[in-house]
């Protein structure tokens, strides 16, 4: 196997490993194990399954003590936000990840060094590797400084649901309904039609318009969830 520059993605990372052969699995791209089977390496697929793992259960972690009276449904949307390709790839790039990783001469040709699918696979292993050679807290310790950079966990109570995810939430809390979508209205020509959809729920009515129905759905709830805190914060009248 070529000689990796180890202790510069070791300083990166801010993590120093015990065994840097689990360093080094984690940067060997199956395309590279195709190309060079009489090396007889293992590729990073395993360690990227016990990452991916690894990474969920951190995420879990850190979001369970930054919002204690989040429901499991708003804990399991904000994982799910957190962890996605995107992210995980943009942390690869921030640790220069892929000048590293091994990958077949193709793959390399391809431009697969900078593929988000590539990147984050990458940074999933590296995480299975921390673990397997410092354990659960090292690996909190290093995605900690990842993951506090993300606007979920930047600040506390700061909303990071899309709209239609949101309004359903405070929905079901608040009147113990879903939200009902309907589409009003269609107009312009029938290559680009513009869509006005209302949200309905106890005394909400809202409506949105959009080049789709999603972007309408998504503006509807918006107007919902502006009309529901307008409604908070309406004086409440005294009785009698």
């Amino acid at each position: 196997m070529p000689e990796l520059d180890l202790a510069g993605l070791q300083r990166a990372l801010r993590a120093k490993f015990h065994d840097p052969d689990l360093l080094r699995q984690a940067l060997v791209h199956k395309s590279y194990v195709n190309e060079r089977s009489e090396l007889n390496l293992v590729s990073n697929e395993r360690l990227e399954f016990l990452g991916d793992a690894v990474l969920g259960a951190v995420t879990a972690h850190l979001l369970y003590e930054r919002y204690p009276a989040a429901s499991e449904g708003d804990l399991t949307l904000l994982r799910a936000a957190l962890v996605r390709q995107s992210t995980l790839a943009e942390w690869a790039r921030k640790v220069d990840l892929g000048t590293y990783v091994l990958v077949g001469k193709g793959e390399a040709r391809g431009g697969g060094r900078e593929r988000s699918a590539l990147l984050a696979q990458t940074f999933e292993a590296v995480i299975g590797a921390i673990y397997l050679d410092r354990g659960f807290a090292c690996a909190l310790r290093v995605l900690r400084r990842f993951l506090f950079e993300e606007p979920e966990l930047k600040g506390e109570g700061k909303r990071v649901l899309d709209p239609k995810s949101y309004l359903q939430q405070l929905v079901q809390a608040r009147f113990s309904v879903m939200p009902e979508y309907r589409v009003v209205e269609v107009r312009g020509p029938g290559h680009s039609p513009i869509f006005t959809v209302e949200v309905a729920a106890g005394p909400m009515r809202a409506r949105g318009t959009g080049r789709t129905k999603q972007a309408a759905e998504q503006a509807a709830a918006q107007a919902g969830l502006e009309q529901l805190e307008a409604l908070e914060r309406a004086p409440v009248e005294p009785v009698g």
